[in-house]
């Protein structure tokens, strides 16, 4: 259920900032703008607050701008329980049936490309008809037999521990590699990543890690029909450019757009090509 909103006569209706998905645990949503639906989901361990500079752009150009913060981070609830993808799937499908949304684009970065593929393929074309994967941790965010790409899974497991021991440490560390370079980004911009990171569940940032070292998505892109773009920086270090062309194989009508000055976090480090080329790809 939808919180209450406040009804004014002009310019027309308060939106809500919190959507119900299940009984106590509410999601926090950035709900802005008229036109086309952009529904934005942010990656581990950020929130919607990620999509600042994204936000005012699409709004400018005539989007419905949704940002929706996954439960267990920023300022949704953070309950204990499961934390997979089919979870975070099934509150994004609730939300946007509560908003009513139709033909949405859906924007995954990082963990949050993750979940986007799963909605896609469990939900298909309920609320949304297009895909946009930024950086996306697909189709399998660690090393399989049959998988040489990304991370090793021990790495991944020394993660969890820093996480269970000095949370704010293993955020430090993922903000020096969250760029192409550890001075890509600026100190400001890089101190307001790490608040945004901490505001984050210490259960659920341990719980996504998990998820993101145990879930293969490969099977899931085969059930992706509708256009998608895959949006991914040369020199990311947390998703490597190896991930794109193996979601580009496994997904029939997908493109890449690739970003040769920018890591993992090419929505900051080129904000203006970032922005266009999604505005390009949600008007075609």
């Amino acid at each position: 259920m939808i919180e209450k909103t406040i009804q004014i006569e002009n310019p027309g209706t308060l939106r809500a900032a919190y959507v119900e998905v299940e009984p106590n645990v509410r999601l926090h949503i950035t709900d802005a703008g008229e036109g086309r639906p952009i529904v934005l989901i942010h990656g581990w361990p950020l929130s919607d607050e990620m999509f600042e500079y994204q936000y005012n752009a699409l709004i400018k150009n005539n989007f419905r701008a949704i940002g929706i913060t996954l439960r267990g981070f920023g300022k949704s609830d953070k309950p204990y329980g499961d934390y997979g993808y089919h979870i975070h799937a099934l509150d994004i499908h609730t939300v946007l049936g509560a908003l009513e949304i139709k033909d949405a684009v859906l924007v995954g970065f990082s963990m949050g490309g993750s979940i986007a593929i799963r909605y896609v393929a469990k939900y298909r074309t309920a609320h949304v008809s297009k895909l946009a994967l930024c950086g996306a941790a697909a189709p399998v965010w660690t090393q399989r037999s049959d998988f040489k790409y990304n991370l090793p899974k021990s790495a991944v497991d020394d993660l969890i521990a820093l996480s269970e021991k000095d949370r704010p440490q293993l955020l430090a560390n993922f903000g020096k590699i969250f760029s192409a370079t550890e001075t890509s980004l600026s100190k400001g911009i890089r101190s307001w990543l790490y608040g945004i990171n901490l505001s984050a569940s210490p259960y659920a940032t341990a719980q996504c890690l998990m998820a993101l070292r145990d879930t293969d998505l490969r099977s899931d892109l085969e059930n992706i029909t509708m256009p998608t773009v895959i949006m991914h920086g040369k020199k990311d270090k947390i998703c490597s450019f190896d991930l794109a062309e193996q979601m580009k194989l496994g997904i029939k009508n997908s493109h890449i757009v690739s970003f040769e000055k920018s890591g993992h976090s090419m929505f900051l480090e080129e904000t203006a090509k970032f922005n266009s080329e999604l505005i390009k790809f949600a008007g075609k």
